[in-house]
């Protein structure tokens, strides 16, 4: 799940503009929406750290998408209001919050972990009891908009560094398929053996797959060489 470089590891220097990049995106949030947010809203909420992680470190990832992003914690955080409006009792409306947050997620392809934290942080706040208002804004302003400008950074960041996001998988070369008689149903096959799910996207496996053999394959030539 985490992205390594040829070494093993993030080098210093990438680890360092990871952590610039998710600081100008936390700081723009932050500004941007503390100009629009009202009074009663905070201008950002903690799941747009957890956020900025996934956004800035891991780009490759599903969770990572634009759409995961900005759809799940925006939909999280009105399951949240919703709850926290419908069921007084804090602690049973938290964990009810949290899993229908997972649900509703999963139904719109749209699954985006902070989105959890979203729902639990609309419950723990309760924007509600500052008006209806303020409910009614609070998945939009500050979660929403705290998300759409957090991705707009997010792209800007990476292409900047010469990264994709959002990301777009690489095809594998039709090539190795031929010679190593692995097709995407063999991978679909293994995957659905495991009974798990992975966080990486079916194309970036291939390639994966795919570079490995190369690698494999490469290995061998040079052994075999001729002196």
């Amino acid at each position: 799940m985490l992205p390594f470089t040829a070494r093993g590891g993030y080098t210093s220097f990438l680890s360092l503009a990871v952590g610039l990049g998710a600081v100008c995106g936390i700081l723009a949030s932050l500004t941007l929406t503390g100009l629009i947010a009202p009074a009663a809203l905070p201008a950002i909420v903690a799941p747009i750290g957890a956020s900025s992680v996934l956004v800035f470190a891991i780009p490759a990832s599903p969770l990572a998408k634009p759409y995961a992003v900005i759809m799940g914690n925006i939909l999280s955080a009105a399951i949240g209001v919703l709850v926290s409006i419908a069921i007084p009792h804090q602690m049973l409306a938290a964990g009810l919050a949290v899993g229908l947050a997972i649900i509703a997620m999963t139904a719109t392809r749209s699954l985006h972990p902070p989105g959890g934290a979203a729902a639990l942080t609309a419950v723990l706040l309760h924007p509600s009891s500052a008006g209806p208002t303020a409910a009614l804004l609070f998945p939009l302003v500050p979660v929403g908009l705290n998300s759409l400008i957090l991705v707009c950074v997010g792209i800007a960041f990476h292409r900047l560094s010469g990264r994709s996001y959002p990301h777009h998988a690489m095809p594998p070369s039709p090539t190795t398929e031929t010679a190593t008689e692995l097709r995407r149903e063999d991978i679909l096959a293994a995957l659905h053996k495991t009974g798990e799910a992975f966080d990486i996207e079916l194309e970036d496996l291939e390639r994966l797959l795919t570079l490995a053999e190369e690698h494999r394959d490469g290995r061998g030539a040079v052994r075999i060489a001729p002196n």
